[in-house]
């Protein structure tokens, strides 16, 4: 069964950093790209970041470029997302996805590109 799990999220000061993790099941990590997806409440859903297959040539959004980072562990069936410098509005429902078919990211990340999702994990930025 194809499964994408969130964890890692909670509460955080400004300023602060949290690493996500994705641990994925019932799929291949090197076959596919995967995303970093959040979405705050009364907005639209917000492409973070974006790794491909081979792992190479991340994508991030103008939002979070040089505080946030992806990566993935093929071993461990998992893709991270670690965030540090965290503000205000980076408080969203974090979540992680699969395109359904693609090895590939595209530039901006598009939801509409992703067919599988996980549950989310909230992040709370706050003093």
């Amino acid at each position: 069964q194809l499964q994408l799990v969130e964890s890692g999220g909670g509460l955080v000061q400004p300023g602060g950093s949290l690493r996500l993790s994705c641990r994925v099941s019932g799929f291949t990590l090197a076959g596919y790209a995967i995303a970093w997806f959040r979405q705050a409440p009364g907005k639209e859903r917000e492409g973070v970041s974006c790794t491909s297959a081979n792992g190479y040539s991340p994508i991030y959004a103008d939002s979070v470029k040089g505080r946030f980072t992806i990566s993935r562990h093929s071993a461990k069936n998992t893709v991270y997302l670690e965030m540090i410098s965290l503000k205000p509005e980076d408080t969203a429902v974090y979540y992680c996805a699969r395109t359904r078919s693609n090895e590939f990211c595209g530039n901006p990340i598009l939801p509409s590109e992703f067919g599988y999702w996980g549950q989310g994990t909230q992040v709370t930025v706050s003093s």
